[in-house]
């Protein structure tokens, strides 16, 4: 059994990128419109710490999007490998984003959350976080 000390979690930098967008092939729910490395490039330049990454022994276990636009806290992305789950990684990226929002005067975290990821659901529901009613989520592709 691993610890939580043998966890790292950190800021991604330029050098992991092409690492994060296999990852996320292998280890998140779905894809988006911005899994490319153009996107994912654009994102680090715009914030350089909104994508924290855990490592475990040096090999990526979980990313998370933690991105604050200076009104709202969005939570995006937030994966973690098959081999690593049920070991406290999601519960210690959430903790690392959520240091970082209140580092920059943020009151409340929203997460994106597919609602057909019901394997996730409850463990969104431990860490404090609950589905909105009153809202949805609409977009529109700007390409």
């Amino acid at each position: 059994m691993t610890t939580m000390s043998d966890l790292r979690t950190r800021a991604a930098s330029a050098a992991d990128l092409d690492a994060v967008l296999a990852f996320w092939r292998t280890a998140a729910e779905g894809t988006s419109i911005s899994d490319d490395r153009e996107g994912v490039e654009r994102l680090v330049a715009r914030d350089p710490e909104a994508l924290i990454l855990a490592e475990r022994d040096g090999v990526l276990a979980g990313t998370i999007i933690a991105g604050f636009d200076g009104w709202r806290c969005h939570l995006y992305r937030l994966a973690v490998h098959p081999e690593h789950r049920r070991q406290g990684i999601a519960g210690a990226l959430l903790g690392a984003a959520e240091e970082r929002f209140l580092r920059l005067g943020g009151r409340r975290g929203d997460a994106m959350v597919l609602d057909r990821n019901e394997a996730a659901h409850p463990a969104w529901r431990a860490a404090g976080y609950a589905p909105e009613p009153q809202c949805s989520r609409w977009v529109k592709p700007l390409a």
